[in-house]
């Protein structure tokens, strides 16, 4: 992910009237994690950080069919 996709991310939410806390709240997390990851502070590998990415469009959802083969 870059930098670039988080700023979008915040300017969509802003330009769409939705502040982040809100939008935290709506969706589940917590306004203070949801910050972080706007922030690029989060690397959004895993967990909660992760889900938000995802639930943002900054991360696509996992293509379950694919498996990782040795």
């Amino acid at each position: 992910m870059k930098i670039e996709d988080f700023q979008k991310a915040k300017e969509d939410l802003m330009s769409s009237g939705i502040s982040i806390a809100s939008w935290a709240k709506a969706n589940g997390f917590s306004s203070a994690l949801v910050y972080q990851v706007l922030d690029g502070k989060r690397s959004c590998l895993r967990g909660e950080s992760f889900k938000i990415a995802q639930k943002l469009g900054l991360i696509d959802m996992p293509d379950s069919s694919r498996r990782f083969v040795n």
